[in-house]
């Protein structure tokens, strides 16, 4: 990939719709669990809410300018020149096909964060959008080159999903959430939110390894030698890497920190916990620029695509 300033903006909106779409999931979770706890989480779901709108708003408008980067890319036009293609792109192009479910699911998603407040209808509707932006992101990447309905596309939509769901309870409940219920009557709550936290990433890093394994093989042509011998390898292999310190910090607090908090129920272990899942919200991110940046560049075995 050129660092060229089209390639660095796609990709910087590339992770953008990421991060929002995993902060929108883990808000929306995270709203689910504290509307359980009634008025002494009142505060923290407050949080919860706020967060979700903002990022339900923040995807389709990352999705929009994504567009218009993708639009000036294909055309070789200069980024304000490239809006009379996007027409074009959109009604032409199998990206811009894509492009316009991930968007209708974007959209979609405002409208369950708007109208939902908590309600069972507003939470079956925002996980019909999660599902389809995570298709429409698929069929916009790599995987759709073994077609639009390919089993490539549904896994890397799965993957998408879970990985959203294990990044965003980290970003919403270590940035939003857990900072909100920071004190002695409502440690109770921090303790049965965190355990839920805890529990919920653990299964959705279960099908993320599952899912991501089976895009590396795919992308690497099912050898291991392109790992160090291209540059999609080498970014791949920092994912990874990023990928196991993540892993890693959420079991130190699922092993240590949240068993020491359920015994002592005090303040230090609390602040370990959210401190560590702060950490790892900001490793998350680090995953989503690294995803970004595959996305943009060529697999290291083109002959598998």
């Amino acid at each position: 990939m050129n660092a060229t300033g089209l390639s660095i903006g796609q990709v910087a909106l590339a992770a953008l719709m990421d991060i929002a779409y995993a902060f929108a999931i883990g808000s929306a979770l995270l709203d689910r669990w504290l509307a359980l706890e009634g008025q002494p989480a009142r505060g923290a779901r407050e949080r919860a809410r706020a967060s979700l709108v903002a990022a339900c708003f923040a995807l389709p408008l990352a999705d929009v300018l994504w567009l218009l980067y993708q639009s000036a890319e294909m055309s070789g036009l200069p980024l304000l020149s490239a809006l009379s293609k996007v027409p074009t792109v959109v009604g032409q192009t199998q990206v811009g096909h894509a492009w316009c479910i991930a968007f209708g699911g974007a959209v979609l998603a405002c409208v369950a964060a708007l109208t939902g407040r908590g309600g069972k209808a507003g939470g079956a509707l925002f996980v019909l959008a999660a599902l389809v932006v995570a298709l429409g992101k698929a069929a916009m990447g790599h995987a759709a080159d073994a077609g639009p309905w390919s089993l490539a596309v549904a896994v890397q939509a799965l993957h998408l999903m879970a990985t959203g769901l294990w990044g965003g309870i980290a970003l919403a409940g270590g940035l939003t959430v857990l900072p909100a219920l920071d004190s002695s009557t409502t440690r109770g709550v921090f303790i049965r939110v965190a355990g839920r936290i805890s529990y919920m990433a653990g299964m959705a890093l279960a099908v993320v390894l599952a899912t991501g394994l089976f895009n590396a093989l795919r992308g690497l042509g099912g050898a291991l030698e392109p790992l160090s011998g291209s540059g999609w390898g080498h970014v791949l292999t920092l994912k990874g890497a990023l990928v196991l310190l993540a892993v890693l910090l959420g079991a130190l607090n699922r092993t240590s920190a949240l068993p020491r908090l359920r015994r002592s129920a005090s303040t230090e272990d609390a602040h370990t916990f959210k401190n560590v899942l702060h950490l790892e919200a900001f490793v998350m991110i680090g995953i989503f620029i690294a995803a970004a940046v595959l996305a943009q560049m060529p697999p290291a075995d083109m002959s598998s695509f």
